[in-house]
């Protein structure tokens, strides 16, 4: 009979886990949303946004009005929007929140499974409506429209209730992912920085489910007296 070592076969877990490490006045990060949705398509994997703030509190956040983001703007993200085909705006919130307090709100998301929901409605809250994410009133009312219960919602920010959760994030984005940039991937054991098209992600998806394929060795095969 046939004899191989069953340590030569890999297993059979064949999902890819993504995570997207970005901040909710990352205009990048908006826009990285389009491609990843595209290249994950009818594949198996799971993504999770993860929190990483850029100017947190007290740092001084940008003021839109400022030459520095006009002109990235005007130079950089409208164009590159315009591409991509979409919609996006340099919100005139001044200064920009911080996002802490929505970042505090996704832990909350998470814990009820809307955590990915709950992001795309930050993004396009600040980018497409120009809505104030710093403010709970705001947050709150948009809380609610990805399905979550305002008043507990509402309750949580108030109580600052997962500050240490988010301390705890950011300590892992900053500390043990080295994340210095957003938007930062980590798909399976790939890591990027920056905006990439939906090609490149997919060729890295590809490239990482295949790592996870079982690997079926020739070695220590043989035949004995009863055949293969």
């Amino acid at each position: 009979m046939c004899n191989k070592d069953e340590h030569d076969i890999g297993g059979n877990n064949m999902t890819v886990k993504i995570k997207v490490y970005s901040d909710y006045v990352c205009p990048f990060c908006f826009l990285a949303e389009q491609p990843l949705e595209e290249a994950i398509k009818g594949k198996d994997v799971e993504v999770e946004w993860m929190p990483y703030e850029l100017r947190p509190y007290p740092n001084e956040t940008l003021k839109p009005e400022g030459h520095y983001l006009q002109s990235t703007w005007k130079q950089s993200i409208y164009p590159m929007a315009e591409r991509m085909g979409i919609d996006i705006v340099l919100p005139k919130v001044s200064p920009q929140p911080y996002t802490h307090l929505a970042f505090e709100g996704h832990q909350y998301a998470k814990e009820k499974d809307k955590g990915n929901e709950y992001n795309d409605r930050m993004l396009r809250a600040f980018f497409q409506e120009e809505q104030d994410i710093g403010n709970i009133d705001v947050l709150t009312k948009l809380a609610g429209e990805v399905g979550l219960d305002e008043k507990e919602y509402r309750e949580a920010l108030t109580t600052r209730r997962y500050k240490d959760a988010h301390k705890k994030a950011l300590k892992h984005a900053y500390e043990e992912a080295n994340i210095t940039a957003v938007p930062t991937f980590i798909i399976g054991d790939t890591k990027i920085a920056g905006l990439r098209s939906k090609e490149t992600l997919e060729q890295i998806i590809k490239d990482e489910l295949d790592k996870q394929k079982p690997q079926i060795s020739t070695e220590g095969m043989t035949c004995g007296i009863d055949g293969c």
